[in-house]
């Protein structure tokens, strides 16, 4: 196998490690848009380091992956949830929340509007330069 085949496996089941206390932590919801009873899966929110962080991953449903990791298929309107998660307990839920809120409010006034409203940490806010989505 690859070199690279296998640091992605190493990857994945350095990830999978946090699986159980992700889904505790979001009670079988996706964090992103509250879905429920639909597939989640753990999603590293960037810039992402050498090893797997408990503190970078995200349980969401595989709307909000797509729509995350394809740019062009997005759905405005799949995304007017984050006025709930952008003001989550949870630091790499509310950064990603509002770096979609970011990106979308170039064309989505309420996107817009909801950023207004938010406030980030410091830490949080360094964060969010580091993120484009």
């Amino acid at each position: 196998m690859s070199k690279g085949h296998d640091r992605h496996q190493e990857r994945h089941h350095g990830l999978s490690l946090y699986g159980k206390d992700l889904v505790r932590r979001c009670g079988s919801h996706c964090e992103l848009c509250d879905a429920q009873g639909v597939k989640l899966g753990i999603f590293e929110v960037p810039p992402v380091g050498p090893e797997p962080s408990f503190e970078q991953c995200i349980m969401i449903c595989e709307t909000c992956q797509e729509q995350l990791e394809k740019p062009k298929r997005r759905d405005p309107n799949h995304w007017r949830c984050l006025n709930h998660s952008m003001w989550s307990q949870v630091p790499t839920v509310k950064v990603t929340a509002v770096a979609m809120l970011k990106a979308l409010s170039a064309d989505q006034s309420w996107a817009a509007e909801l950023l207004e409203q938010v406030y980030l940490e410091p830490e949080e806010e360094r964060w969010l330069e580091e993120l484009t989505l």
